[in-house]
């Protein structure tokens, strides 16, 4: 059985990779080539790091150590 753990460390390399890989369906499709100018990578790297840090703030991590505190 797949727990959250596991999904999550799954998602972390899987959102790193998806700026790439909509950088790349953008220039092989050639449709809104405008956007090649933006940094899509980064939007990738980003999202991995919101996640990173959503588990850590409000994940099962945040909630331990709320008990442990009180």
């Amino acid at each position: 059985m797949i727990e959250r753990p596991d999904v999550v460390l799954a998602a972390i390399p899987l959102l790193a990779v998806s700026g790439l890989a909509l950088r790349l369906v953008i220039a092989l499709t050639g449709v809104g080539t405008g956007l090649l100018a933006a940094p899509l990578a980064m939007v990738g790297y980003l999202a991995a790091l919101a996640l990173v840090i959503g588990e850590l703030l409000v994940g099962p991590v945040a909630e331990r150590s709320a008990e442990e505190s009180s």
